[in-house]
């Protein structure tokens, strides 16, 4: 079984709050998204590797640590995990961005793929699937089975908020995946969404309805 990680540093769950309110601004939700989601980027790359290299200071020649030479790439599921991008690519510029169009069927609501352009290399990255919400799970199961499909292979998932439920269903279809989350709300309600939540991240994120 994944793990799951929810972050309790004390920045995150003030930036989360302020993300919440209705009353915060498109340009404050967007600043908000790519801040948490720079944070939340030091936890999710913990584990990269580590080599030592040589390096001189303005004092001595001295023995350091530099991460290993491996490589990275970022996939957020449009639309709303686009805001996320901008925060990690400051922690790792160098990271290639794939992106993956998925959807959720108003009616069904099951995951509908529209869109999906990756790496190359996939089988040699460390990657970070972002999406803001984590509510039914359909959407992110469905991502991370077409990275798989292209073979990707060392896999995180990494939201802002989660529900419960979506929580179980990735878990379920992936348990090699770990998720890293900002915060784990209540439930979902009957439409689908995420119970406090803070409404749909698409729209908050790009001032659509």
């Amino acid at each position: 079984m994944s793990k799951v990680v929810e972050m309790t540093h004390p920045l995150i769950q003030h930036k989360i709050s302020i993300l919440r309110d209705k009353n915060t601004s498109l340009k404050e939700f967007r600043e908000l998204a790519e801040e948490i989601s720079m944070l939340m980027g030091y936890e999710v790359t913990r584990d990269l590797p580590l080599k030592e290299v040589e390096v001189e200071t303005p004092i001595c020649k001295t023995k350091t640590k530099v991460i290993a030479g491996k490589k990275v790439g970022i996939i957020p599921v449009l639309r709303a995990g686009l805001g996320m991008v901008e925060g990690m690519l400051k922690l790792i510029p160098a990271a290639r961005v794939g992106h993956i169009g998925v959807y959720r069927d108003p009616q069904t609501l099951k995951p509908v793929e529209y869109y999906c352009k990756l790496p190359t290399d996939l089988p040699n990255r460390d990657l970070f699937i972002v999406d803001p919400m984590l509510a039914t799970g359909g959407s992110a199961s469905a991502a991370i089975s077409f990275v798989k499909e292209h073979g990707g292979r060392n896999i995180k998932l990494v939201c802002l908020i989660g529900a419960p439920e979506g929580i179980a269903v990735v878990q379920k279809e992936h348990p090699d995946v770990d998720i890293f989350i900002g915060h784990i709300d209540e439930r979902l309600n009957d439409h689908g969404y995420i119970v406090p939540g803070l409404g749909d991240a698409g729209d908050r994120l790009f001032g659509t309805k």
